[in-house]
């Protein structure tokens, strides 16, 4: 991607510097991103503001999309932009026929985008199982979805 190594330096910018050994990062190595899920935003001048990224994946036989990094500019937040992304990048997801998309985060946040925790699907170690969570794109879709979340 074009813009790649500005994502890599917003997520840098907003994330721990160990960002890249945890487990879901085990899950995107060597596996292309899912092109038109990523998304980013930028002003006027052209500043990159925000960034969202999904990548394949799978739980048993089910294909799922796995949603993120998502990140936005520490003087950009507060605006709506990552809701904006996530949005955004949920409709298009729908529109390429995805049935399910799972991410690791708080659900109090990514429940207003009807994420909700699963408990039937594992992300590797060390991730907390609270934190797992989906949302299903096609009703039913996470219905019998049970197992360890592998790369695609």
């Amino acid at each position: 991607m074009a813009d790649g190594a500005e994502v890599e330096a917003l997520y840098d910018l907003c994330f721990a510097p160990g960002r890249t050994a945890l487990s879901s990062y085990r899950l995107r190595d060597g596996v292309p991103t899912i092109a038109p899920l990523c998304l980013v935003l930028r002003d006027a001048e052209g500043v990159l503001a925000a960034a969202i990224r999904y990548w394949p994946a799978r739980v048993g036989d089910a294909a799922i999309f796995l949603l993120g990094p998502i990140a936005v500019h520490p003087t950009r937040q507060g605006e709506g932009l990552g809701a904006l992304l996530i949005a955004e990048s949920l409709d298009v997801a729908r529109g390429l026929g995805a049935a399910r998309v799972l991410l690791v985060g708080d659900a109090p946040y990514y429940g207003r985008f009807g994420f909700a925790k699963l408990n039937d699907v594992v992300m590797p170690p060390p991730t907390n199982p609270d934190r797992v969570l989906g949302l299903a794109l096609v009703l039913g879709a996470w219905d019998g979805v049970v197992g360890d979340v592998v790369r695609a």
